[in-house]
């Protein structure tokens, strides 16, 4: 069990996905809009939150921002829209999953159990004390942090898994449907953008050492390092 919180100012929106989540034995409470949600946040604690974008008082990317700001909460982001922009955007500012309107709500809860899991898999994996260095790229899984000439690098969530997982199969061939599987936990239904768009983040954010990230063309990725 795990607890949700479900923000959108559509009531029936909030009252299927409470319905379902409670089917499969969670707990979920509901916010109406961005700034309830951001209150709610404050004093209590959920697992992943689902959120729409286009809310009164306060939008659903302002609110994530905010909410950012005093808990790491995973999130998949709810819209009428299907705008590659509205999804860029969000990846960029460290959403975990994006889901177009009118979506299924078993599709939902799977991408759900899917990001929960997936959570609870890296804060496992962060017991594990590892630092790996790169020349002047330096990267330590167990505190979460990222050096690049001994400047402390701020990534989103997505990049900082991306580049763990590059860098724990250093020069080891990918295929985008192996990082999508991996990094996001599940098929991503072929946009391969998503990869190539966080990759692009990833390359910007250690960009001394942009080029330890090969792209295989036709193929997907590798982080190549040999020394």
């Amino acid at each position: 069990m795990f607890r949700i919180l479900v923000v959108d100012d559509e009531e029936r929106i909030r009252e299927v996905i409470r319905e379902y989540g409670e089917f499969e034995g969670h707990q979920v409470l509901e916010a109406k809009d961005g700034m309830e949600a951001v209150n709610i946040c404050k004093e209590q604690d959920f697992d992943v939150i689902v959120m729409d974008i286009m809310m009164p008082k306060l939008d659903g990317f302002s609110a994530y921002k905010e909410i950012k700001k005093i808990k790491n909460i995973p999130v998949l982001m709810l819209s009428a829209r299907g705008e590659e922009y509205d999804k860029l955007f969000g990846f960029e500012i460290g959403i975990d999953d994006y889901v177009v309107k009118p979506f299924s709500p078993k599709e939902i809860m799977a991408r759900l159990n899917v990001i929960v899991s997936r959570n609870k898999k890296i804060q496992n994996d962060s017991n594990s004390n590892e630092i790996y260095e790169f020349d002047g790229l330096v990267i330590d899984m167990l505190g979460r942090n990222v050096f690049v000439d001994e400047v402390k690098v701020d990534m989103t969530p997505k990049e900082y898994e991306l580049l763990f997982y590059l860098v724990k199969n250093k020069n080891v061939a990918l295929t985008r449907d192996k990082l999508l599987n991996e990094v996001w936990g599940y098929d991503f239904f072929g946009d391969y953008r998503t990869i190539d768009t966080h990759i692009k983040m990833l390359r910007n954010s250690i960009e001394p050492y942009r080029d330890f990230i090969v792209t295989l063309r036709g193929l997907g990725y590798k982080f190549e390092y040999i020394k």
